[in-house]
C-alpha cells in the first residue's frame, strides 16, 4: 500500500487505489485500527519522553548535590561511616521527591496538551465522524471547512470555493486557492501544489474533501521537523524570574557558607564537620527546585481550572491571569445564551410575552400561532432534537408552547408550495391548504413586510393598517435588543399558478409582530459585578446591530455611559486620538474581527493588560495579539482555538471570570510558597551564621539540616498549593504583570520572620546549653522544626487571621504537619534514629519548651497581619479596592 508517484501528479483514482480505500466509503474501522499499527500516531514530537530513571538521575546533576557527595564521601574516609551513609539516604530521598515532582508535572501537561488536540471530519465506514487528529492514517478521506487546521497531507478531490493558509509551512503570506487537477511536475516545491494541503496549515474559505497521503513525520510538515503547536516546556516568567533570583541567591549563600566553615575552622572545630556543615547549609538554603515546584502548582491549577471548563493552553497564561485589567468579550454565545427565544408579541392592540398569554383562541391569535408554525422549516428528529434556523427555531418553540405543533398541523394543513426567504427581500412564504381554502403564511422584516399589508386584523376583524405606528413600534423594541418580525397572511380560493413574490407577497394582512430576543446569560450579571469589583474592565465588541448591543450591555450592567462606537465610525478615529478614547468605551456594534486588533492594541498602549475572546479564524490575529487570547470550545474553529491562550468548554463569560478568580488564587498560593520556603531558608541560615558571634557552639550537624531540609520544605510548601481563596480576592485591582513577587511586604517578611525564627532557635539552644543539658543541640532542631511548621500555618492567608478562618479548610497542609511532627518525635525518641540523627530524648519539661517557643512566631506573624489589615504597613491596592460580597 504504497504511492507509485507523488500524490500532486496523480489522478485521484489512482491515489485512491494505490491506497485501497473508496473515497465515497472510507477505510472502515478494523483497516484504519490496522493502519494505526502501522503508522502510529499523527503526531510531531519535539524529542524523546525523558524516562524517570533518567529525571532520577538528572537530580544529581546540581553542584550542590555533587559537592554534598563528594563531602560524605570524605566522611566515610575519614572513619564516619553512618553520617556517609545517612546522607546519602536523604539526598537519595530529595532524588526521588525530585524525580516524582517532575513526573506529576510531565503528566499534568500533558493532560493539557490532550484536551486541546484539535478534531477532525473523517469518512468512515461509508459516514463521516470527528476523530481526533492524532488517530488519522493514511487513507483516511477527510471532509475540511473554513476554520480547521488540516491535520495531514491531503490530495484534494473535491472541492469549494477552497483556500488555505500555508504561512506555517512556506512564510506565504497569502491564502492560496485550491485546485483539484494533477500537476505533472514531480519535483515542484509545496508551495506550488495546488491539489494538496498540507498539515498544519488553515482553512480560510470554502470546503473541501481530500484523501490523506501521509501523517506524522512523513508530511512536509514532519520532515522539517516544525511543531504544530507550540511546547510547553518553556519557563514561563515567573519561573524565569525565580531562577535569576536563586541564582543570585545561591551566591550570596555560598558567601555566607564558606565564611561558617572559615569561622568554624578558627574556634577548632573539626575539619570534616565543617566542610558538612557548610555544605549541608548551602543545600538546604538554596531553593534549587523552586522553578519545579511552581511549574507543578501551575500544571496542577491548570487542570484544575479544565475541570471548570478553562483549559489553559499555557502554563504562563495561568500566571498572568492574575494581571488582566479589560475583557474584551463577543457578546452571542458568550455574554448571551446563542439561544433566539420568543420574548414579545405586539397582535390585536395587545403586547404579550407569549401566545398563551393572550387569553382566547379568536382571531388573529389562533392564525398567528398557525403562522408561527407552518412558516419555517425546522425540523424535529429523533429524541425531539429540533433542527434548522435559529430564528425559525424561536417561533416554533413559541408555537408549541401554545399548542401549535407543527408536525400535527402539517398533517392537517399540507404544504402546497414556498416562497424560500431572500436577502433581497427578506421575506419568506408558505402557501397551506386551510379547510377550503389556501392560505399564505408569510413572515419577514417589518421594513419589507408591512409596505405590502393592505390591512391587520383584529379580534374584530379587518381594520386600516397605520404603517408608520407600527414601523414606529418596530424600532422601539429592535432598540431593545429584539429581533424583529412581522407575520402575515392572504387568502386564495385554490393554489394560484402565478407563485411570484410581486404576486403572493402582496395585499396582505397583517396578524402581528413578534420580537425574538437571544437572553443574557444568568450568571453573567453577577461575573461583571465581580469585574467591576476586582478592577477589571468588561467590554463587548459584537457584530450585532448598535441597539441590540447596548441593550443586552445595559442589561448585564456593562457601562453604557459613553454610548457604543460602531466599526465604521472607528475606521474613522486615527488610532492616535483613539487612544484618548478607547479606556471611556465599553461597548462596540458592528465590529469587524481587523478591528478588534485596533481595539486591543490601543489599550495595551494605554497599560491596559487584555484579556479577549474569540472564534473566528480573522480573529486568531487578535487573539494572538492580546495579552490572553481566549478561544470558543463549542463554536470555535480549530484556528482560534490554537491561537489562543485558554480555550473555553462552555463559551461562558461567567467562565473567564471563574478563572481569573483561580489564576489569582493560584498565584497567591505561589507567592505563600515562596514566602514560607525563604523564610524556612533564612531561619537556618541565621541559627548557623549567628551561633558563633554569640558564644555558642555549632546548633546543627549536618544530618540535622538536611533533614529539616526534607522534611519541613516540600511536603508542607506544596500543600499550600491546595489553599482556598482569600476572601476579598475579587475585591482588588489586578497585579501588575511587572510587579516583583516579593512586593507588598513579602522581602520585609523574610528578613524579620527569618530572624525571630533564627533568635528562638538560639535563645532555646542558649537557655539549654547554659543551664548544662545534653540536649541542648536536640533542643534547637525540634524548636526550628517546629517554628517552620507554625510559620506554615500561620502565613496560609495574607492578611486574614488564622484564628478566623481555622485550621481544617486546608486539610492537606494540616495532615502534613502533623506528619511531619509525628517524624520528628521519632527521631527524638526512637533510640536507632537517635544514634543515626545524634539527638537525645528531650525531657518532658523540654519537650512542651519546644512546642511554646513556635506559638512566639504564630503571634507575631498573627500581629504583623493586623498591623497590615489595619494598614500600618504593608499599604497595597488591596486596602483601596471597592467593597463587594464574594
Amino acid at each position: 500500500m504504497t504511492l507509485t508517484q507523488p500524490p500532486h501528479t496523480l489522478d485521484i483514482d489512482t491515489v485512491a487505489a494505490d491506497l485501497e480505500v473508496n473515497p465515497a466509503h472510507g477505510l472502515n474501522t478494523d483497516e484504519a485500527s490496522a493502519r494505526a499499527g502501522v503508522y502510529g500516531l499523527n503526531t510531531i514530537e519535539a524529542s524523546a519522553r525523558t524516562s524517570f530513571a533518567r529525571k532520577f538521575l538528572n537530580q544529581f546533576r546540581d553542584l550542590m548535590i555533587v559537592i554534598l557527595l563528594l563531602a560524605a564521601g570524605l566522611a566515610g574516609v575519614m572513619g564516619e561511616i553512618h553520617d556517609t551513609i545517612v546522607i546519602l539516604v536523604i539526598v537519595i530521598l530529595n532524588a526521588i521527591v525530585g524525580s516524582v515532582q517532575e513526573f506529576r508535572a510531565e503528566r499534568a501537561i500533558d493532560a493539557l496538551r490532550r484536551m486541546t488536540t484539535p478534531a477532525i471530519s473523517v469518512r468512515r465506514n461509508g459516514h463521516l465522524h470527528r476523530i481526533d487528529t492524532e488517530h488519522l492514517v493514511p487513507g483516511d478521506i477527510v471532509y475540511l471547512e473554513a476554520g480547521n487546521i488540516v491535520p495531514g497531507d491531503l490530495r484534494l478531490f473535491e472541492l469549494v470555493d477552497f483556500e488555505v493558509d500555508e504561512a506555517p509551512l512556506t512564510g506565504e503570506s497569502l491564502a492560496i486557492r485550491k485546485t483539484i487537477e494533477p500537476i505533472p511536475d514531480a519535483d515542484i516545491i509545496p508551495g506550488d501544489r495546488y491539489n494538496m494541503a498540507f498539515k498544519g496549515t488553515n482553512v480560510t474559505r470554502g470546503h473541501a474533501m481530500g484523501i490523506t497521503v501521509a501523517t506524522g513525520f512523513q508530511t512536509e510538515l514532519g520532515r522539517i521537523a516544525t511543531l504544530l503547536t507550540e511546547s510547553e516546556q518553556h519557563l514561563t516568567p515567573l519561573q524565569v524570574r525565580l531562577g535569576r533570583f536563586s541564582r543570585r541567591l545561591a551566591l550570596a549563600i555560598s558567601t555566607v557558607a564558606a565564611i561558617v566553615f572559615v569561622s568554624g575552622l578558627m574556634r577548632g572545630e573539626e575539619l570534616i564537620l565543617m566542610l558538612l556543615t557548610s555544605v549541608s547549609l548551602a543545600v538546604a538554603a538554596i531553593p534549587e527546585a523552586l522553578p519545579a515546584v511552581i511549574s507543578i502548582s501551575l500544571a496542577i491549577g491548570a487542570n484544575k481550572m479544565s475541570r471548570h471548563d478553562a483549559v489553559m493552553r499555557r502554563l504562563s497564561a495561568v500566571e498572568t491571569l492574575g494581571s488582566v485589567t479589560y475583557i474584551c468579550s463577543d457578546k452571542t454565545g458568550t455574554l448571551t445564551l446563542n439561544e433566539m427565544r420568543l420574548a414579545v408579541i405586539d397582535a390585536d392592540g395587545k403586547e404579550v410575552e407569549s401566545l398563551s398569554e393572550s387569553g382566547d383562541g379568536d382571531e388573529p391569535w389562533r392564525l398567528l400561532g398557525l403562522g408561527m408554525a407552518l412558516c419555517s422549516n425546522v425540523v424535529r428528529g429523533e429524541g425531539q432534537q429540533v433542527t434548522g434556523d435559529p430564528t425559525e427555531i424561536a417561533l416554533y418553540l413559541g408555537a408549541l408552547e401554545a399548542g401549535f405543533d407543527k408536525t400535527e398541523l402539517e398533517s392537517r394543513y399540507p404544504r402546497l408550495a414556498e416562497l424560500p426567504f431572500h436577502a433581497d427581500r427578506r421575506i419568506m412564504s408558505t402557501l397551506n391548504r386551510l379547510d377550503d381554502a389556501v392560505v399564505v403564511f408569510s413572515k419577514g422584516a417589518p421594513e419589507s413586510m408591512l409596505p405590502r399589508c393592505r390591512a391587520q386584523l383584529t379580534s374584530d376583524g379587518e381594520r386600516e393598517i397605520d404603517t408608520d405606528a407600527l414601523l414606529q413600534k418596530s424600532h422601539s423594541l429592535a432598540q431593545q435588543g429584539y429581533r424583529m418580525l412581522a407575520l402575515a397572511i392572504k387568502r386564495y380560493h385554490e393554489l394560484p399558478t402565478n407563485l411570484s413574490s410581486e404576486a403572493v407577497e402582496t395585499e396582505l394582512v397583517l396578524l402581528g409582530l413578534v420580537g425574538l430576543i437571544d437572553p443574557p446569560r444568568d450568571e453573567v450579571y453577577q461575573s461583571i459585578v465581580e469585574c467591576n469589583n476586582a478592577g477589571i474592565t468588561p467590554v463587548m465588541i459584537t457584530g450585532d446591530h448598535p441597539g441590540t448591543a447596548l441593550a443586552i450591555a445595559s442589561k448585564l450592567g456593562i457601562s453604557t455611559d459613553n454610548g457604543v462606537l460602531t466599526g465604521e465610525d472607528l475606521d474613522q478615529i486615527p488610532f492616535e486620538d483613539f487612544l484618548d478614547r478607547v479606556q471611556d468605551i465599553h461597548v462596540y456594534a458592528r465590529v469587524s474581527p481587523e478591528q478588534k486588533i485596533k481595539i486591543v492594541s490601543a489599550l495595551q498602549r494605554c497599560g491596559e493588560y487584555v484579556a479577549m475572546t474569540g472564534d473566528g479564524v480573522n480573529d486568531a490575529p487578535a487573539l494572538k495579539q492580546a495579552n490572553i487570547g481566549v478561544s470558543m470550545g463549542l463554536k470555535g474553529t480549530d484556528v482560534a482555538r490554537e491561537s489562543s491562550d485558554m480555550v473555553l468548554k462552555d463559551d461562558n463569560f461567567a467562565t473567564i471570570v471563574r478563572a481569573v478568580r483561580e489564576g489569582r488564587r493560584i498565584f497567591d498560593n505561589i507567592r505563600k510558597f515562596i514566602k514560607y520556603t525563604m523564610t524556612s531558608n533564612a531561619g537556618e541560615i541565621w541559627v548557623i551564621f549567628l551561633a558563633p558571634f554569640v558564644g555558642l557552639p555549632l546548633p546543627l550537624l549536618p544530618i540535622q539540616i538536611l533533614w529539616i531540609n526534607l522534611v519541613t520544605d516540600g511536603l508542607p510548601g506544596l500543600a499550600l498549593s491546595a489553599e482556598p481563596h482569600e476572601k476579598g480576592i475579587m475585591r482588588r485591582p489586578p497585579r501588575q504583570p511587572e510587579e516583583s513577587i516579593f512586593a507588598h511586604g513579602m522581602w520585609q517578611h523574610v528578613i524579620w520572620v527569618g530572624l525571630l525564627i533564627g533568635g528562638i532557635s538560639l535563645g532555646a539552644q542558649a537557655w539549654a546549653y547554659h543551664g548544662g543539658s545534653e540536649n541542648w543541640q536536640t533542643m534547637v532542631f525540634t524548636v526550628l522544626t517546629l517554628c517552620q511548621l507554625a510559620h506554615a500555618m500561620v502565613i496560609r492567608f495574607e492578611r486574614e487571621s488564622l484564628f478566623s478562618q481555622g485550621i481544617f479548610s486546608n486539610l492537606p497542609l494540616l495532615g502534613t504537619v502533623l506528619l511531619t511532627i509525628g517524624l520528628q518525635m521519632l527521631v527524638v525518641y526512637v533510640p536507632l534514629l537517635n544514634q543515626i540523627f545524634h539527638t537525645t530524648p528531650l525531657t518532658a519539661h523540654e519537650l512542651g519548651l519546644c512546642f511554646l517557643l513556635p506559638l512566639i512566631v504564630l503571634f507575631a506573624v498573627e500581629t504583623e497581619k493586623w498591623l497590615a489589615r489595619t494598614g500600618k504597613i504593608y499599604r497595597t491596592p488591596i486596602e483601596h479596592g471597592s467593597k463587594a460580597t464574594d
